[in-house]
């Protein structure tokens, strides 16, 4: 029961509980209350206020964030006339209670995007070649769906070559509780990568289990939340983790990304024909580096020519049985490129440019599947362009 301060009567207990159920870890993205993270409320006769918050580890990234924001919380209710926030560590077995609390109550590891009962759209971006803007694509698409309002993750799975956090712009670090690791965010986008583990520009050499063990270990011991779309973007090619995608996450749908030109499309084609030998859905085609338009004139020049696109989604009907779209064209723009050299997607920085556009119209199609729509509502036919 609150008491009478000099200044009128001091906060009840109640509503600084309330104010506190505000204040989500920006980790978990959770309200501390639920995550058992306030220790203690006590409140002085003069309504000062001291809050003890628990932290995840000892050296969370996040702690003055926490800090600022319960103080900033507290303060709003009314009688309070000052704040005190103390942090202590949580014990292992407040860890463990918490880990076995985000994973619904099982404290076995499990990928949770591959359960009957998930709702998350998996789509497998991938690419028969590389250079062909396959992260660039992964990055923007997610960048994109997440500003549509959609929960977004992404999986950096291309171990030799990773680039996404630079891409995304998420210069965090994955925090561990327990066995489960909180991965970073950027531009409302979770994103994991091995980028993330290792010191500097060291080189991942890995063979195949490992890298099958690095894919499960990003799918199932990082806490995702409740996605609406996670994007995985591929090395090139159809090796280990393509077959791992398979195996982990049988329900993700491919996102074949080619150029134009002939010799990628074939290339293309055949990662994308992997599906059969898989069983997995080819969700459809999109061409990147589509033309440069002029600077000067209207005029669009083809400088990887035309039609790869329309060949790839072509040659897949044929192999699988089923119709492959294409989901647009992308055409070459130099903001692109700069937007993936400083980590502000295109899509946010300059949405009306060529490519910008070009992109949410495709991460329209993509996002409004997440949200329950079918392809036909979408308009999509094996030949369209959007």
């Amino acid at each position: 029961m609150a008491t009478e301060s000099p200044t009128g009567p001091a906060p009840a207990e109640e509503a600084v509980r309330a104010a506190l159920a505000t204040v989500n870890d920006p980790e978990i993205h959770r309200p501390i209350t639920d995550l058992g993270m306030v220790k203690s409320v006590e409140i002085a006769s003069d309504g000062a206020v001291a809050v003890t918050v628990y932290l995840t580890v000892s050296g969370c990234p996040m702690r003055e964030t926490i800090t600022s924001n319960v103080r900033t919380a507290v303060e709003r209710v009314a009688g309070v006339t000052g704040v005190t926030v103390e942090l202590e560590v949580m014990s292992d077995e407040q860890r463990r209670e918490l880990a076995t609390s985000l994973r619904g109550g099982t404290a076995e590891r499990e990928v949770p995007f591959a359960q009957p009962g998930s709702l998350t759209r998996v789509y497998a971006v991938a690419s028969g070649k590389g250079g062909v803007g396959k992260s660039s694509v992964t990055v923007n698409l997610a960048a994109a769906m997440a500003a549509d309002g959609l929960k977004v993750g992404v999986v950096d799975a291309d171990i030799y070559g990773h680039s996404v956090p630079r891409m995304l712009g998420a210069d965090g670090k994955p925090t561990q509780v327990e066995n489960m690791i909180m991965p970073p965010s950027a531009h409302g986008v979770k994103v994991i990568s091995i980028g993330m583990f290792t010191p500097g520009n060291a080189p991942v050499v890995w063979r195949g289990p490992m890298l099958h063990r690095a894919l499960q270990q990003f799918l199932a011991d990082v806490y995702w939340g409740d996605l609406d779309v996670l994007l995985l973007d591929l090395p090139p090619g159809t090796g280990d983790i393509a077959i791992s995608v398979a195996q982990l996450v049988p329900n993700a749908e491919i996102l074949v990304v080619t150029t134009p030109q002939q010799a990628a499309a074939e290339v293309a084609e055949r990662a994308g024909s992997i599906a059969v030998q898989t069983h997995q859905k080819i969700v459809g085609v999109v061409e990147n580096m589509a033309g440069l338009p002029c600077p000067h004139c209207d005029e669009i020049v083809h400088v990887f020519g035309t039609g790869g696109g329309e060949r790839v989604a072509e040659g897949l009907t044929r192999t699988t049985g089923t119709q492959v779209p294409v989901l647009g064209s992308i055409p070459i723009d130099v903001r692109l490129r700069e937007g993936g050299d400083e980590g502000k997607p295109v899509v946010l920085s300059d949405p009306d440019s060529p490519a910008g556009s070009a992109i949410r119209a495709i991460a329209g199609k993509l996002g409004g599947r997440a949200r329950g729509l079918s392809g036909m509502s979408l308009g999509i036919t094996p030949r369209n362009k959007f």
